[in-house]
């Protein structure tokens, strides 16, 4: 397993142990897990930290429930408006989220893929969060996620601690 230290104390993990294309993030919030896992379930939360920088997310549906769905709109800075949708596999508040993850329309490199959040409360208003995403067709792909993610979790560190600190 390649492993490579990052700013923003992440750690990314670019390949697991059966040789596909995953993405591994751990990050430490200064909020309490309730906030944090708030942020990533309640749709009118979710969008303002959802995507990449640039992008705006227009609507988000939910059904948080395991086999329920969920439907994003995101708007680039250029471009169409696109759809991320997929199915809740956990719901287990306030500790792990997992879904399916895929884009409509989709990119002909791109497979759905499973998104795995686990929350871990570290003392006082801490948490860690675990992120797992995988495995991905191609490492172009899995790189376009890492960006995305990464300035989707940037946004989503402001608000929690923000949030944490009003």
């Amino acid at each position: 397993m390649l492993v490579n230290p990052d700013a923003f104390g992440w750690r990314r993990f670019v390949m697991t142990h059966s040789g596909k294309l995953r993405l591994h993030m751990q990050r430490v919030l200064r909020a309490p897990r309730s906030v944090v896992f708030r942020a990533l379930t309640d749709p009118q939360e979710l969008a303002k930290w959802w995507g990449p920088d640039g992008f705006a997310t227009l609507r988000v549906e939910s059904d948080l429930r395991p086999g329920g769905s969920y439907r994003i709109a995101m708007q680039p800075p250029e471009g169409d408006l696109f759809y991320l949708v997929g199915e809740f596999l956990e719901v287990d508040p306030p500790e792990r989220l997992s879904y399916t993850f895929r884009w409509e329309p989709p990119d002909p490199e791109d497979r759905e893929t499973v998104v795995t959040l686990s929350l871990r409360t570290l003392g006082g208003t801490s948490v860690e969060l675990v992120f797992t995403q995988g495995d991905f067709a191609t490492e172009r792909r899995r790189t376009l996620h890492e960006e995305g993610w990464t300035q989707s979790l940037n946004k989503l560190e402001e608000m929690t601690s923000s949030t944490a600190s009003a």
